[in-house]
Parts: structure tokens; C-alpha cells; sequence
């Protein structure tokens, strides 16, 4: 988990979610070289340590524009994450990143808490940087 500094307050932030922590970093490099310091970028290697700051910066009064979780980790999958961010936080942009989940299941999820973005893994870094800047200005 990450500490916010006061002088960053200010900043709205993108969270990554991924139990594997190399693809944390990996998209964390990637969207930080291209948007550098306009964005704090943040990172949890499970939904509940997500959630945990995720309210940890509302109560701070910071924002969290954007979440990028994985579908597939341990404990709770990024569709039930995402579901439930949406209940509480329902202006937060979503991006489900997967490997896995078929075609229906991501249907699904975005006609309930949608519009939602899901990119493929391996993603691609301009669909990524793609994703994320059409979320940040919609």
C-alpha cells in the first residue's frame, strides 16, 4: 500500500489491481510514462488491500478516477471488486483486465455497473493508454 503526501493531495489518482505484481509494475511504468506527473498512481495486489485505500483516500478527500483490476486473483475476483467500488464509488471510471473471462461474464458485468472497458492480457499499451485516456475525459 502506498502512502498520499499533502502536497499530492490534489491529484486525482488511477488504482491498479493485480495479484501479480510484475503486471502491477509493468502498467503502472507504462501509463506513468505517458500521462508522467498529472496522475498519482497507486497499487494493490488484492481487492480487499484495493478497497482498504481506496476508502482511505475518500476519507481524505482525495479522488480516485480511474480503477484497472485484474479478473482473475485470489480472495474476490476484479468483477466483484469492480461491482462493489460501483455501489459506493459509482462515478470511478472501471477497466477489467483478464485473461480469462469469456465474452458473456464481461457482457454481463457492464450492463450491470457499465460502461466498462476490458482490455485482453496481454494488453497492449495503446489500448491502455487509449482506455484510459477516453475514461479520464467522458
Amino acid at each position: 500500500m502506498e502512502i498520499v503526501t499533502e502536497n499530492q493531495k490534489t491529484k486525482n489518482s488511477i488504482l491498479f489491481v493485480d495479484d501479480e505484481s510484475i503486471i502491477l509494475m509493468s502498467m503502472k511504468s507504462q501509463v506513468k510514462q505517458h500521462f508522467g506527473e498529472q496522475y498519482k498512481y497507486l497499487t494493490a495486489d488484492n481487492a480487499k488491500e484495493a478497497w482498504d485505500l481506496l476508502q482511505e483516500l475518500e476519507e481524505e478527500g482525495n479522488s480516485v478516477s480511474i480503477i484497472i483490476s485484474d479478473w482473475s486473483m485470489p480472495g474476490m475476483n476484479g468483477d466483484e471488486f469492480l461491482r462493489k467500488v460501483h455501489k459506493s464509488y459509482p462515478k470511478i471510471e472501471k477497466v477489467i483486465i483478464t485473461g480469462f473471462a469469456d465474452q458473456k461474464s464481461v457482457e454481463d458485468l457492464n450492463s450491470e455497473i457499465g460502461p466498462i472497458s476490458c482490455l485482453k492480457k496481454p494488453w497492449d499499451e495503446e489500448e491502455l493508454i487509449s482506455t484510459i485516456s477516453h475514461a479520464m475525459h467522458d
